[in-house]
This record gives C-alpha cells, sequence and structure tokens, in this order.
C-alpha cells in the first residue's frame, strides 16, 4: 500500500502527525495494545460542532493516561484541513503513545501519533431523530474500571463483541456492567424520563461520558429539569415515560422500541431537548 493517499491539496481526508499519509508504524502502541484516545467530531455546516467539549475531554483523558496533549491549535489546524471545503461530515481524531519497544511498560517520554481524518456523513437514516429507533440489549456486558470510566480510550472490543450480537434490525444496543446495571448504548449514552425527572446512568465505574450527553444535562438543567444520575436496571428503563439516546454525531434519537415495550409518541421534552441541541455550537 502506497503510503500517500491520492487526495487533493485542498482537502485532505487524512493526516498522520499533521502529513499526508494512511500508513502507521506497526510498531505503535495504539495497534498493538490500544494505547490512546480518540474523538468524533460532527462537521455541520462546515464547523466542527462541540469542539471545546471535545478538545476538554481528549485533555482529561490524556492526564489520566499520562499522554503528552498535543495541544488545541494543533489539532483544530488539522481538523480544519481536512474537514476544508466540505460542510457535512465526520472527523475523527486519534492519539495514541506512539511508537515504542515490546512490553506494557510506557515509555518515559512519549512522542504521540496524532491522526486526523474526515468521513463521510453516517448512513444512519435520517428520519431516525424523528420516528424514533428500535433497541435491544445486550448480552455482552462491559468491565468495571474506575481508572478508565469517563474517557474515551481505544480499548472498545466489549462494543465490537456486543454490535456484532445483531444485524440491521435494530439502531442500537444498550450494555449492562457486571452487576445488570445499564450503563449506555455500544455507540451512546442513554437518558430515561420518569415522573418529571430526566435520569441517566453513573459512569464512575465504566462506560464514556459523551461530550452530548454533557450537553444535554446542562441544556436539562438550564431548562428546569430535575435531573438524576444513578444505577438503574433494565425494568427501571422499561417502566419510563420515555427513554433516548444521544452522541455528538447523532444528537438526540428517541426510542420507540425496547425489549417488548413500545413508546407510540415521542414525549415531548424529548423534541424541545433536539431542538436545543441543534442549536448548539
Amino acid at each position: 500500500m502506497p503510503a500517500d493517499e491520492p487526495i487533493t491539496p485542498l482537502a485532505p481526508r487524512l493526516l498522520i502527525d499533521g502529513r499526508r499519509s494512511r500508513c502507521v508504524d506497526v510498531f505503535d502502541r495504539g495497534l498493538h495494545y490500544g494505547d490512546g484516545l480518540f474523538e468524533t467530531l460532527r462537521l455541520q455546516g462546515g464547523r466542527l460542532r462541540l469542539w471545546q467539549a471535545h478538545m476538554a475531554r481528549l485533555a482529561a483523558g490524556c492526564e489520566r493516561l499520562g499522554l503528552p496533549f498535543p495541544g488545541e491549535a494543533v489539532l483544530r489546524a488539522e481538523a480544519e484541513r481536512v474537514s476544508a471545503g466540505h460542510a457535512a461530515g465526520v472527523v475523527k481524531i486519534l492519539l495514541t503513545r506512539g511508537v515504542a519497544g515490546r512490553g506494557y511498560r510506557p515509555p518515559a517520554r512519549p512522542r504521540p501519533t496524532r491522526i486526523v481524518l474526515r468521513g463521510d456523513p453516517p448512513a444512519h437514516d435520517a428520519t431516525l431523530a424523528e420516528r424514533g429507533v428500535r433497541v435491544r440489549f445486550c448480552a455482552q456486558r462491559l468491565g468495571s474500571d474506575p481508572q478508565l470510566a469517563g474517557i474515551k480510550h481505544l480499548n472498545r472490543l466489549p462494543q465490537v463483541l456486543a454490535r456484532a450480537e445483531w444485524g440491521d434490525e435494530y439502531h442500537e444496543g444498550l450494555m449492562l456492567d457486571p452487576d445488570g446495571h445499564v450503563i449506555e448504548g455500544t455507540m451512546s449514552n442513554l437518558f430515561f424520563l420518569r415522573d418529571g425527572t430526566l435520569h441517566t446512568p453513573a459512569l464512575d465505574q465504566c462506560g464514556v461520558a459523551g461530550v452530548m450527553r454533557a450537553a444535554v444535562l446542562g441544556l436539562a438543567a438550564a431548562e428546569g429539569v430535575p435531573v438524576q444520575r444513578g444505577r438503574y436496571t433494565p425494568e427501571d428503563l422499561l417502566a419510563s415515560d420515555a427513554l433516548f439516546l444521544t452522541n455528538a454525531v447523532i444528537g438526540i434519537w428517541p426510542v420507540r422500541e425496547l425489549a417488548g415495550r413500545t413508546w407510540d409518541t415521542i414525549h415531548p421534552l424529548c423534541r424541545h431537548l433536539q431542538r436545543l441541541v441543534e442549536r448548539l455550537a
């Protein structure tokens, strides 16, 4: 495979350490150990949405893993390079600990690898946000690991195995922790409404603290909606008045069906939050 990707000077699709390439060193720790982090941003109207929130989470993840943060200015310049000339799509930023010798012990002075790439808009049906999605519970569980909880690290094998459990008949699967508490979707965070209070699972033991989750929590609080983080069972979800999923690319997806329970109408609060989310910078 050639090192240089056939891309135009105006809008390269892929940059590795700021250079147009699609080859990563075979000794990169991201490849061997999943030693790194990533962020996936929505490109909409030619702008990178929720940029500051993504950078804050990436910087926090770097601090947690002991990775040097390359700096917002560097990442912004590269993200703008790969998205130049395109109004819509997805921009993904990956940061690994870089190249090192054999063994798990991280190098004392890592030289991280930066990968910034742009992809096409997701192939999801654009009407899903309007009409709602079908969701299932996954057999694959998440493992508890407070040291990694919340950050978006590269180790995604539980999500890969969970997503292998179904084809196209569902739009998302919900994952539980070892104790049977619902944590998140394979690619999304989870909210449910019951008796006027908005609930979302606590993410102190496992799961990814999504930037859209944080945005929705802030919007709900600003609207005077009571919010509670806690530990919830599948039965809690099935007894809810409304259920919806969030991530930075899809925004908010209302759930219309889960484990035999159906929600025939989309709750007004969900619709209101959808409108507020679309106004976010």
